[in-house]
Protein backbone atom coordinates (compact mmCIF):
# COMPACT_ATOMS: atom_id res chain seq x y z
CA UNK A 1 0.00 0.00 0.00
CA UNK A 2 1.28 3.45 -0.91
CA UNK A 3 2.32 5.64 2.01
CA UNK A 4 -0.25 8.51 2.16
CA UNK A 5 2.39 10.93 3.47
CA UNK A 6 4.81 10.13 0.64
CA UNK A 7 2.03 10.67 -1.88
CA UNK A 8 1.01 13.92 -0.21
CA UNK A 9 4.57 15.21 -0.40
CA UNK A 10 4.90 14.33 -4.08
CA UNK A 11 1.61 16.08 -4.90
CA UNK A 12 2.61 19.30 -3.14
CA UNK A 13 6.11 19.22 -4.61
CA UNK A 14 4.66 18.74 -8.10
CA UNK A 15 2.44 21.79 -7.67
CA UNK A 16 5.40 23.90 -6.55
CA UNK A 17 7.70 22.58 -9.27
CA UNK A 18 5.23 23.05 -12.12
CA UNK A 19 3.96 26.49 -11.07
CA UNK A 20 6.79 28.01 -9.00
CA UNK A 21 4.06 29.25 -6.66
CA UNK A 22 4.06 29.40 -2.87
CA UNK A 23 2.15 27.06 -0.54
CA UNK A 24 2.39 29.20 2.61
CA UNK A 25 -0.51 31.64 2.81
CA UNK A 26 -2.36 29.97 -0.07
CA UNK A 27 -6.00 28.88 0.31
CA UNK A 28 -6.14 25.14 -0.42
CA UNK A 29 -9.15 22.87 -0.88
CA UNK A 30 -8.62 19.11 -0.77
CA UNK A 31 -11.09 16.52 -2.03
CA UNK A 32 -11.05 12.77 -2.70
CA UNK A 33 -13.18 9.71 -3.12
CA UNK A 34 -13.65 7.57 -0.01
CA UNK A 35 -10.86 5.15 -0.90
CA UNK A 36 -8.38 8.05 -1.00
CA UNK A 37 -9.44 9.64 2.26
CA UNK A 38 -6.19 8.78 4.08
CA UNK A 39 -4.10 10.44 1.39
CA UNK A 40 -6.41 13.48 1.29
CA UNK A 41 -6.01 13.90 5.04
CA UNK A 42 -2.22 13.64 4.66
CA UNK A 43 -2.27 16.29 1.88
CA UNK A 44 -4.38 18.63 4.01
CA UNK A 45 -2.21 18.13 7.08
CA UNK A 46 1.03 18.66 5.21
CA UNK A 47 -0.29 21.72 3.36
CA UNK A 48 -1.39 23.19 6.68
CA UNK A 49 2.03 22.47 8.22
CA UNK A 50 3.59 24.32 5.29
CA UNK A 51 1.43 27.38 6.01
CA UNK A 52 -1.56 26.89 3.71
CA UNK A 53 -5.06 27.98 4.70
CA UNK A 54 -7.53 25.09 4.33
CA UNK A 55 -10.84 26.23 2.81
CA UNK A 56 -14.04 24.63 1.56
CA UNK A 57 -15.14 27.24 -0.98
CA UNK A 58 -13.98 28.33 -4.42
CA UNK A 59 -11.97 31.48 -4.98
CA UNK A 60 -9.60 33.15 -7.44
CA UNK A 61 -6.44 32.05 -5.59
CA UNK A 62 -7.63 28.68 -4.31
CA UNK A 63 -5.55 25.63 -5.11
CA UNK A 64 -7.90 22.68 -5.58
CA UNK A 65 -6.31 19.28 -5.00
CA UNK A 66 -8.48 16.34 -6.02
CA UNK A 67 -6.62 13.26 -4.80
CA UNK A 68 -6.80 10.37 -7.24
CA UNK A 69 -4.86 7.35 -6.02
CA UNK A 70 -1.14 8.05 -6.12
CA UNK A 71 -1.59 11.49 -7.73
CA UNK A 72 -4.04 14.37 -7.89
CA UNK A 73 -5.78 16.66 -10.34
CA UNK A 74 -4.85 20.28 -9.64
CA UNK A 75 -6.78 23.45 -10.38
CA UNK A 76 -5.97 27.11 -9.71
CA UNK A 77 -8.87 29.48 -9.18
CA UNK A 78 -11.25 26.92 -10.67
CA UNK A 79 -9.15 26.40 -13.81
CA UNK A 80 -7.60 22.93 -14.28
CA UNK A 81 -3.83 23.18 -14.18
CA UNK A 82 -2.06 22.57 -17.45
CA UNK A 83 1.31 24.18 -18.10
CA UNK A 84 3.03 27.56 -18.09
CA UNK A 85 4.21 26.86 -21.61
CA UNK A 86 7.48 28.12 -23.09
CA UNK A 87 9.80 30.74 -21.62
CA UNK A 88 7.52 33.56 -22.75
CA UNK A 89 4.60 31.84 -21.11
CA UNK A 90 6.57 31.49 -17.88
CA UNK A 91 7.32 35.23 -17.97
CA UNK A 92 3.64 36.05 -18.45
CA UNK A 93 2.54 33.62 -15.73
CA UNK A 94 5.00 35.17 -13.28
CA UNK A 95 3.82 38.71 -14.11
CA UNK A 96 0.22 37.69 -13.45
CA UNK A 97 1.25 36.70 -9.92
CA UNK A 98 3.35 39.81 -9.21
CA UNK A 99 0.76 42.50 -8.39
CA UNK A 100 2.85 44.23 -5.72
CA UNK A 101 5.88 44.81 -7.94
CA UNK A 102 3.55 45.89 -10.74
CA UNK A 103 1.95 48.49 -8.45
CA UNK A 104 5.31 49.85 -7.22
CA UNK A 105 6.63 50.05 -10.79
CA UNK A 106 3.53 51.96 -11.83
CA UNK A 107 4.26 54.49 -9.09
CA UNK A 108 7.80 54.88 -10.43
CA UNK A 109 6.44 55.45 -13.91
CA UNK A 110 3.83 57.99 -12.75
CA UNK A 111 6.47 59.92 -10.81
CA UNK A 112 8.99 59.77 -13.66
CA UNK A 113 11.61 58.67 -11.13
CA UNK A 114 13.60 56.36 -13.41
CA UNK A 115 12.83 57.97 -16.75
CA UNK A 116 15.94 58.03 -18.93
CA UNK A 117 18.20 56.46 -16.28
CA UNK A 118 20.43 53.45 -16.96
CA UNK A 119 19.74 50.60 -14.55
CA UNK A 120 21.75 47.39 -14.43
CA UNK A 121 20.13 44.28 -12.96
CA UNK A 122 22.57 41.55 -11.87
CA UNK A 123 20.59 38.61 -10.52
CA UNK A 124 19.77 34.99 -11.18
CA UNK A 125 18.02 35.15 -14.55
CA UNK A 126 14.67 33.38 -14.45
CA UNK A 127 11.07 34.56 -15.00
CA UNK A 128 10.75 36.72 -11.86
CA UNK A 129 13.96 38.66 -12.38
CA UNK A 130 13.13 39.03 -16.06
CA UNK A 131 9.90 40.71 -14.99
CA UNK A 132 11.77 43.06 -12.67
CA UNK A 133 13.81 44.18 -15.67
CA UNK A 134 10.67 44.57 -17.79
CA UNK A 135 8.90 46.57 -15.08
CA UNK A 136 11.85 48.96 -14.82
CA UNK A 137 11.98 49.24 -18.61
CA UNK A 138 8.26 49.97 -18.77
CA UNK A 139 8.69 52.62 -16.05
CA UNK A 140 11.05 54.50 -18.37
CA UNK A 141 14.53 53.18 -17.55
CA UNK A 142 17.14 51.85 -19.94
CA UNK A 143 17.82 48.36 -18.55
CA UNK A 144 20.57 45.79 -19.08
CA UNK A 145 20.69 42.40 -17.36
CA UNK A 146 23.60 40.18 -16.35
CA UNK A 147 23.66 36.79 -14.61
CA UNK A 148 26.39 34.27 -13.86
CA UNK A 149 26.40 31.35 -16.34
CA UNK A 150 25.34 28.90 -13.61
CA UNK A 151 22.40 31.16 -12.78
CA UNK A 152 21.14 31.81 -16.30
CA UNK A 153 18.05 30.22 -17.80
CA UNK A 154 19.01 30.47 -21.47
CA UNK A 155 15.41 30.29 -22.69
CA UNK A 156 14.37 33.12 -20.37
CA UNK A 157 17.38 35.17 -21.51
CA UNK A 158 16.27 34.77 -25.13
CA UNK A 159 12.66 35.63 -24.26
CA UNK A 160 13.81 38.78 -22.47
CA UNK A 161 15.94 39.84 -25.42
CA UNK A 162 12.95 39.29 -27.69
CA UNK A 163 11.03 41.79 -25.54
CA UNK A 164 13.66 44.46 -26.04
CA UNK A 165 15.83 44.23 -22.92
CA UNK A 166 19.61 44.00 -23.28
CA UNK A 167 20.88 40.73 -21.75
CA UNK A 168 24.58 39.96 -21.33
CA UNK A 169 23.99 36.64 -19.55
CA UNK A 170 25.33 33.56 -21.33
CA UNK A 171 24.94 30.09 -19.82
CA UNK A 172 27.76 28.70 -22.00
CA UNK A 173 30.56 30.87 -20.62
CA UNK A 174 33.32 29.46 -18.42
CA UNK A 175 36.65 30.51 -16.88
CA UNK A 176 38.10 33.90 -17.87
CA UNK A 177 35.25 34.52 -20.29
CA UNK A 178 32.86 34.81 -17.31
CA UNK A 179 34.92 37.62 -15.81
CA UNK A 180 35.21 39.44 -19.12
CA UNK A 181 31.46 39.24 -19.68
CA UNK A 182 30.81 40.68 -16.22
CA UNK A 183 33.28 43.49 -16.78
CA UNK A 184 31.78 44.18 -20.19
CA UNK A 185 28.36 44.53 -18.61
CA UNK A 186 29.70 46.91 -15.95
CA UNK A 187 31.34 49.05 -18.62
CA UNK A 188 27.99 49.69 -20.25
CA UNK A 189 27.79 52.41 -17.59
CA UNK A 190 24.87 52.60 -15.17
CA UNK A 191 23.23 55.12 -12.89
CA UNK A 192 21.88 52.41 -10.57
CA UNK A 193 22.99 48.81 -10.06
CA UNK A 194 20.64 46.19 -8.62
CA UNK A 195 22.87 43.41 -7.28
CA UNK A 196 22.43 40.01 -5.64
CA UNK A 197 25.40 38.88 -3.54
CA UNK A 198 27.26 42.13 -4.37
CA UNK A 199 29.37 40.13 -6.84
CA UNK A 200 29.29 42.79 -9.56
CA UNK A 201 29.60 45.72 -7.15
CA UNK A 202 32.73 44.19 -5.66
CA UNK A 203 34.14 43.33 -9.08
CA UNK A 204 33.63 46.95 -10.16
CA UNK A 205 35.51 48.22 -7.11
CA UNK A 206 38.35 45.78 -7.80
CA UNK A 207 38.72 45.93 -11.56
CA UNK A 208 36.72 48.89 -12.93
CA UNK A 209 36.63 51.64 -10.29
CA UNK A 210 36.01 54.24 -12.98
CA UNK A 211 32.47 52.91 -13.51
CA UNK A 212 31.67 53.17 -9.79
CA UNK A 213 32.29 56.91 -9.92
CA UNK A 214 29.30 57.28 -12.24
CA UNK A 215 26.81 55.45 -10.05
CA UNK A 216 24.05 57.17 -8.12
CA UNK A 217 24.01 54.04 -6.00
CA UNK A 218 23.29 50.35 -5.52
CA UNK A 219 20.47 48.26 -4.11
CA UNK A 220 21.62 44.93 -2.62
CA UNK A 221 19.32 41.93 -2.27
CA UNK A 222 21.06 39.52 0.09
CA UNK A 223 22.69 39.00 3.47
CA UNK A 224 25.73 37.43 1.83
CA UNK A 225 26.05 40.53 -0.35
CA UNK A 226 25.69 43.07 2.45
CA UNK A 227 28.29 41.46 4.71
CA UNK A 228 31.26 42.28 2.43
CA UNK A 229 29.81 45.69 1.54
CA UNK A 230 29.70 46.60 5.22
CA UNK A 231 33.27 45.36 5.59
CA UNK A 232 34.24 47.57 2.64
CA UNK A 233 32.53 50.54 4.30
CA UNK A 234 34.40 49.91 7.56
CA UNK A 235 37.69 49.65 5.67
CA UNK A 236 37.02 52.84 3.76
CA UNK A 237 37.05 51.23 0.31
CA UNK A 238 33.33 51.45 -0.50
CA UNK A 239 32.77 54.19 -3.07
CA UNK A 240 28.99 54.19 -3.56
CA UNK A 241 25.76 54.48 -1.59
CA UNK A 242 24.04 51.12 -0.98
CA UNK A 243 20.45 50.55 0.10
CA UNK A 244 20.20 47.32 2.12
CA UNK A 245 17.10 45.77 0.56
CA UNK A 246 17.79 42.49 2.35
CA UNK A 247 17.28 44.07 5.78
CA UNK A 248 13.74 45.24 5.05
CA UNK A 249 11.10 43.11 6.75
CA UNK A 250 9.22 42.76 3.47
CA UNK A 251 12.28 40.98 2.09
CA UNK A 252 13.96 38.98 4.85
CA UNK A 253 10.73 38.20 6.70
CA UNK A 254 9.32 36.43 3.64
CA UNK A 255 12.05 35.70 1.09
CA UNK A 256 14.33 33.81 3.46
CA UNK A 257 11.76 32.19 5.76
CA UNK A 258 9.11 31.12 3.26
CA UNK A 259 10.72 31.41 -0.16
CA UNK A 260 14.13 29.88 0.45
CA UNK A 261 12.61 27.41 2.89
CA UNK A 262 10.16 25.99 0.38
CA UNK A 263 12.34 26.15 -2.72
CA UNK A 264 15.47 24.66 -1.14
CA UNK A 265 13.73 21.86 0.76
CA UNK A 266 11.54 20.90 -2.20
CA UNK A 267 14.54 20.95 -4.55
CA UNK A 268 16.42 18.64 -2.18
CA UNK A 269 13.44 16.29 -1.92
CA UNK A 270 13.06 16.23 -5.71
CA UNK A 271 16.72 15.33 -6.18
CA UNK A 272 17.14 12.64 -3.56
CA UNK A 273 14.01 10.87 -4.77
CA UNK A 274 16.16 9.81 -7.73
CA UNK A 275 18.22 7.61 -5.39
CA UNK A 276 15.18 6.27 -3.51
CA UNK A 277 15.70 8.58 -0.54
CA UNK A 278 12.99 10.64 1.10
CA UNK A 279 12.96 13.58 3.48
CA UNK A 280 10.40 11.91 5.73
CA UNK A 281 12.11 10.47 8.84
CA UNK A 282 15.52 11.50 7.44
CA UNK A 283 18.00 12.88 10.01
CA UNK A 284 18.85 16.39 8.82
CA UNK A 285 21.35 18.82 10.32
CA UNK A 286 20.69 22.48 9.55
CA UNK A 287 23.81 24.58 10.08
CA UNK A 288 22.89 28.19 10.81
CA UNK A 289 19.57 29.29 12.29
CA UNK A 290 19.28 32.71 10.75
CA UNK A 291 16.26 33.57 8.59
CA UNK A 292 17.24 30.99 5.94
CA UNK A 293 17.89 28.26 8.51
CA UNK A 294 14.58 28.98 10.24
CA UNK A 295 12.72 28.52 6.96
CA UNK A 296 14.63 25.43 5.87
CA UNK A 297 14.14 23.75 9.26
CA UNK A 298 10.41 24.55 9.32
CA UNK A 299 9.81 23.13 5.85
CA UNK A 300 11.86 20.02 6.62
CA UNK A 301 9.84 19.45 9.78
CA UNK A 302 6.58 19.91 7.85
CA UNK A 303 7.66 17.09 5.53
CA UNK A 304 8.48 14.84 8.48
CA UNK A 305 12.28 15.08 8.71
CA UNK A 306 14.15 14.65 12.01
CA UNK A 307 15.68 18.11 12.23
CA UNK A 308 18.62 19.21 14.37
CA UNK A 309 20.46 22.53 14.38
CA UNK A 310 24.06 23.66 14.87
CA UNK A 311 24.81 27.31 15.61
CA UNK A 312 27.67 29.58 16.68
CA UNK A 313 25.29 32.23 18.05
CA UNK A 314 23.82 31.40 21.50
CA UNK A 315 20.71 33.50 20.83
CA UNK A 316 19.91 31.66 17.62
CA UNK A 317 20.67 28.34 19.31
CA UNK A 318 18.10 29.23 21.99
CA UNK A 319 15.55 30.12 19.31
CA UNK A 320 16.10 26.76 17.61
CA UNK A 321 15.67 24.91 20.89
CA UNK A 322 12.43 26.77 21.60
CA UNK A 323 11.20 25.85 18.13
CA UNK A 324 11.58 22.22 19.15
CA UNK A 325 14.83 21.20 17.44
CA UNK A 326 17.75 19.32 18.95
CA UNK A 327 20.70 21.72 19.16
CA UNK A 328 24.32 20.65 19.46
CA UNK A 329 27.76 20.50 17.89
CA UNK A 330 27.77 19.87 14.16
CA UNK A 331 30.25 17.01 14.47
CA UNK A 332 27.93 15.21 16.91
CA UNK A 333 24.82 15.61 14.76
CA UNK A 334 26.17 15.07 11.23
CA UNK A 335 26.76 11.32 11.37
CA UNK A 336 24.68 9.68 8.62
CA UNK A 337 22.60 12.85 8.15
CA UNK A 338 21.71 15.17 5.33
CA UNK A 339 23.72 18.28 6.26
CA UNK A 340 22.49 21.62 4.88
CA UNK A 341 24.51 24.82 5.12
CA UNK A 342 22.26 27.85 5.70
CA UNK A 343 24.97 30.34 6.64
CA UNK A 344 26.17 32.04 3.48
CA UNK A 345 29.70 31.60 4.84
CA UNK A 346 32.47 29.82 2.96
CA UNK A 347 33.80 26.66 4.59
CA UNK A 348 30.70 25.98 6.69
CA UNK A 349 30.62 22.27 5.82
CA UNK A 350 34.17 21.22 6.63
CA UNK A 351 35.94 18.15 5.29
CA UNK A 352 35.38 16.49 8.66
CA UNK A 353 31.63 17.03 8.32
CA UNK A 354 31.80 15.75 4.75
CA UNK A 355 33.28 12.51 6.02
CA UNK A 356 30.45 12.12 8.56
CA UNK A 357 27.45 13.13 6.46
CA UNK A 358 25.44 10.90 4.15
CA UNK A 359 24.43 13.87 1.97
CA UNK A 360 25.29 17.57 1.84
CA UNK A 361 23.56 20.57 0.29
CA UNK A 362 23.73 24.36 0.38
CA UNK A 363 20.85 26.76 0.96
CA UNK A 364 23.09 29.73 1.76
CA UNK A 365 24.38 31.20 -1.43
CA UNK A 366 28.14 31.83 -1.56
CA UNK A 367 30.77 29.79 -3.40
CA UNK A 368 32.63 27.32 -1.23
CA UNK A 369 30.14 26.80 1.60
CA UNK A 370 31.20 23.16 1.30
CA UNK A 371 34.98 22.73 1.66
CA UNK A 372 35.18 20.52 -1.39
CA UNK A 373 37.46 20.04 -4.37
CA UNK A 374 35.09 19.59 -7.29
CA UNK A 375 37.45 17.20 -9.07
CA UNK A 376 36.70 14.51 -6.44
CA UNK A 377 33.08 14.35 -7.57
CA UNK A 378 31.66 11.57 -9.69
CA UNK A 379 28.22 11.75 -11.36
CA UNK A 380 25.44 9.63 -9.92
CA UNK A 381 23.88 7.31 -12.48
CA UNK A 382 20.52 5.53 -12.20
CA UNK A 383 19.64 2.86 -14.76
CA UNK A 384 22.69 3.88 -16.73
CA UNK A 385 21.73 7.56 -17.01
CA UNK A 386 23.29 10.44 -15.13
CA UNK A 387 21.07 12.20 -12.61
CA UNK A 388 21.45 15.98 -12.99
CA UNK A 389 22.69 17.83 -9.89
CA UNK A 390 23.70 14.67 -8.01
CA UNK A 391 27.34 13.65 -7.52
CA UNK A 392 29.28 11.44 -5.12
CA UNK A 393 32.43 12.56 -3.30
CA UNK A 394 34.54 9.54 -4.26
CA UNK A 395 36.95 10.08 -1.36
CA UNK A 396 34.22 9.93 1.28
CA UNK A 397 31.19 8.36 -0.39
CA UNK A 398 29.07 11.41 0.47
CA UNK A 399 26.26 12.41 -1.86
CA UNK A 400 26.79 16.06 -2.89
CA UNK A 401 23.74 17.91 -4.18
CA UNK A 402 24.22 20.41 -6.98
CA UNK A 403 28.03 20.38 -6.63
CA UNK A 404 27.69 22.55 -3.54
CA UNK A 405 25.83 25.31 -5.35
CA UNK A 406 22.82 27.16 -3.93
CA UNK A 407 20.34 24.35 -4.37
CA UNK A 408 17.21 26.35 -5.20
CA UNK A 409 18.89 28.42 -7.89
CA UNK A 410 20.86 26.05 -10.11
CA UNK A 411 18.82 22.89 -9.42
CA UNK A 412 15.39 24.55 -9.37
CA UNK A 413 13.65 27.78 -10.38
CA UNK A 414 14.46 29.86 -7.33
CA UNK A 415 12.07 31.24 -4.77
CA UNK A 416 8.32 31.16 -5.45
CA UNK A 417 6.78 33.94 -7.51
CA UNK A 418 4.74 35.56 -4.73
CA UNK A 419 7.81 35.77 -2.51
CA UNK A 420 9.91 37.43 -5.19
CA UNK A 421 7.00 39.77 -5.89
CA UNK A 422 7.45 41.10 -2.35
CA UNK A 423 11.25 41.18 -2.65
CA UNK A 424 11.21 43.00 -5.97
CA UNK A 425 8.57 45.44 -4.78
CA UNK A 426 11.02 46.20 -1.98
CA UNK A 427 13.77 46.60 -4.58
CA UNK A 428 11.62 49.10 -6.48
CA UNK A 429 10.94 51.03 -3.27
CA UNK A 430 14.70 51.06 -2.60
CA UNK A 431 15.45 52.38 -6.09
CA UNK A 432 12.93 55.18 -5.56
CA UNK A 433 14.43 56.03 -2.15
CA UNK A 434 17.93 56.02 -3.62
CA UNK A 435 17.03 58.33 -6.48
CA UNK A 436 14.90 60.73 -4.44
CA UNK A 437 17.27 61.12 -1.48
CA UNK A 438 20.75 60.58 -3.05
CA UNK A 439 22.32 59.32 0.22
CA UNK A 440 26.02 59.58 1.01
CA UNK A 441 28.48 56.76 0.41
CA UNK A 442 27.73 53.92 2.83
CA UNK A 443 25.25 51.15 3.53
CA UNK A 444 21.80 52.51 4.36
CA UNK A 445 18.56 50.95 5.62
CA UNK A 446 15.38 51.35 3.61
CA UNK A 447 13.25 53.73 5.73
CA UNK A 448 10.40 52.26 7.74
CA UNK A 449 7.77 54.27 5.87
CA UNK A 450 8.93 52.79 2.55
CA UNK A 451 8.80 49.25 3.95
CA UNK A 452 5.35 49.95 5.41
CA UNK A 453 4.15 51.14 1.99
CA UNK A 454 5.28 47.89 0.36
CA UNK A 455 3.54 45.89 3.07
CA UNK A 456 0.31 47.88 2.74
CA UNK A 457 0.36 47.48 -1.04
CA UNK A 458 0.89 43.73 -0.67
CA UNK A 459 -1.88 43.34 1.91
CA UNK A 460 -4.30 45.22 -0.34
CA UNK A 461 -3.29 43.17 -3.40
CA UNK A 462 -3.97 39.96 -1.49
CA UNK A 463 -7.28 41.12 -0.12
CA UNK A 464 -6.22 41.19 3.52
CA UNK A 465 -8.27 43.38 5.84
CA UNK A 466 -6.42 45.05 8.71
CA UNK A 467 -7.78 46.95 11.67
CA UNK A 468 -7.25 50.65 12.22
CA UNK A 469 -4.54 51.45 14.73
CA UNK A 470 -6.25 53.08 17.74
CA UNK A 471 -3.15 55.19 18.32
CA UNK A 472 -3.64 56.88 14.95
CA UNK A 473 -7.41 57.22 15.14
CA UNK A 474 -7.08 60.62 16.75
CA UNK A 475 -4.59 63.40 16.31
CA UNK A 476 -1.35 63.19 18.35
CA UNK A 477 -2.40 66.21 20.36
CA UNK A 478 -5.41 64.33 21.69
CA UNK A 479 -3.35 61.46 23.15
CA UNK A 480 -3.47 61.09 26.92
CA UNK A 481 0.08 60.15 27.88
CA UNK A 482 -0.50 60.10 31.66
CA UNK A 483 -0.30 56.89 33.67
CA UNK A 484 -3.62 55.11 33.98
CA UNK A 485 -2.38 52.80 36.73
CA UNK A 486 -1.37 55.58 39.10
CA UNK A 487 -3.86 58.22 38.12
CA UNK A 488 -4.60 60.73 40.89
CA UNK A 489 -8.23 60.19 41.81
CA UNK A 490 -8.48 63.86 42.81
CA UNK A 491 -7.69 64.99 39.28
Amino acid sequence: MTDPHATAERILRRFARETNLLIAGRPVRVSAEEEDTATALAVAGMARALGALLVESEGPDVLDIDVQGDDAALALGGTPWGSRGDAGGRLDFARAHMPVSTALARELADAGTVAGLRIGVSMTLEPKTANLALLLRDAGAEVAVYAHPDETDAAVADALRARGVAVDADATLAGPAEREAALGWLRRGFDVVVDDGSHLVRLAHEAAPEVVAGWIGVTEETTSGLTPLRAMETSGVLRTPVVAVNDAATKTGFDNRYGTGQSCVFAIADLIENVDATVRDLPVLVIGYGPVGVGVAAHLAALGAQVSVAEIDPLRALLAAHDGYQVGHAEDLAQGALVISCTGVAGTITRELLSLAAMVAVAGGVPGEIDLELDVLEPVAVAGSRVPHLDVDVERGTLVLDRGGCINVTAAEGNPIEIMDLSFATQLAAIRHLLETRPAVGVHALPAHAVAHVAATAAAARGLEVDEDPATASSPGDADWRSRRYRDSRA
